[in-house]
């Protein structure tokens, strides 16, 4: 992978100045995963924040992204 996992929240925003690409979404989700679980949070509580009403995705991206998610927090067990 191109990208290092992000260790914190500011790691994560500085990707939005990166060109976009499948890479640095996984990259994302991977660092979210591990500051998730570092802070003791469960996949139900992400996922229920993946799932809040939001403007930047609808409800079915939304819920893609959420099942996306899961699939990654098993992945990395």
């Amino acid at each position: 992978m191109n990208y290092p996992i992000p260790d914190s929240p500011q790691d994560i925003v500085a990707l939005q100045h990166r060109p976009v690409d499948e890479e640095l979404v996984a990259s994302a989700i991977a660092g979210v995963i591990k500051i998730v679980r570092s802070q003791g949070q469960s996949l139900e509580e992400l996922t229920a924040q993946v799932l809040a009403d939001d403007p930047m995705l609808d409800k079915q991206q939304r819920r893609w992204l959420s099942k996306l998610v899961a699939q990654a927090w098993e992945s990395f067990s």
